[in-house]
């Protein structure tokens, strides 16, 4: 055998190492389960959870449904898969809380920032819903993300109260877990219709929240 031989035998060789090594099987794992969560988003904005199958999204995702399985127990864990794009945009909005400006201003600003991010993810926000009230384990996943921005919201209320800007009272937990549950409904609302229109539940939600926290409305 020549040394170009030899060269190009070693050369196919570490190829074939690498093809099979743990770190390419993971991202190769990594890939299926991204266009896996790539197809499902694509399908939800054409139609809804119930109607869409786990053939249809393992063949728009070019892999097989047993891949699905490897994955996801079933549809409505892959949305909550999804989810963590919701999680991340609610993070931003929640930022506004403990920005500048006055209390009005931050507050509606979180408020608009939940309205955008439901823009940006309509076909997802719904699905969420549809698989949160058939599914227990997207239930815990839903409410424990929602809890996760107590801490938040109890810290800016004990801020705001030190400072002097908003009376005792209630515990600023107790406050923040109910002004949470109300963003919860407000986002349901939009979801599936209600007599509001958008910026009548803007400043419907507003108000409430500044009257909670403040006890006034300006």
């Amino acid at each position: 055998m020549s040394t170009l031989d030899t060269a190009a035998a070693r050369a196919r060789g570490h190829q074939q190492a690498q093809a099979h090594s743990p770190e390419n099987a993971t991202l190769r794992g990594d890939q299926r389960r991204t266009a896996l969560l790539g197809a499902l988003d694509a399908l939800l904005q054409d139609s809804t959870l119930e109607a869409i199958n786990i053939s249809e999204i393992s063949r728009r995702a070019g892999v097989t449904r047993s891949a699905f399985y490897f994955y996801f127990e079933n549809k409505a864990a892959a949305v909550a898969a999804l989810m963590e794009q919701m999680y991340d945009d609610t993070a931003a909005a929640a930022a506004h809380l403990t920005g500048e400006g006055s209390p009005q201003e931050r507050i509606e600003g979180t408020i608009r920032g939940l309205f955008a991010s439901w823009d940006r993810h309509e076909h997802l926000c719904r699905a969420t819903l549809e698989a949160r009230a058939s599914s227990p384990a997207v239930r815990e996943l839903w409410d424990a993300d929602r809890e996760s921005f107590v801490p938040v919201v109890a810290a800016m209320i004990e801020a705001e109260r030190a400072a002097g800007r908003a009376p005792g009272g209630v515990p600023a937990t107790t406050l923040a877990t109910v002004l949470l549950e109300l963003n919860d409904r407000m986002l349901e609302r939009v979801a599936l219709g209600g007599p509001l229109a958008r910026e009548d539940l803007v400043e419907g939600v507003v108000a409430v929240w500044l009257r909670t926290i403040y006890g006034r409305t300006s």
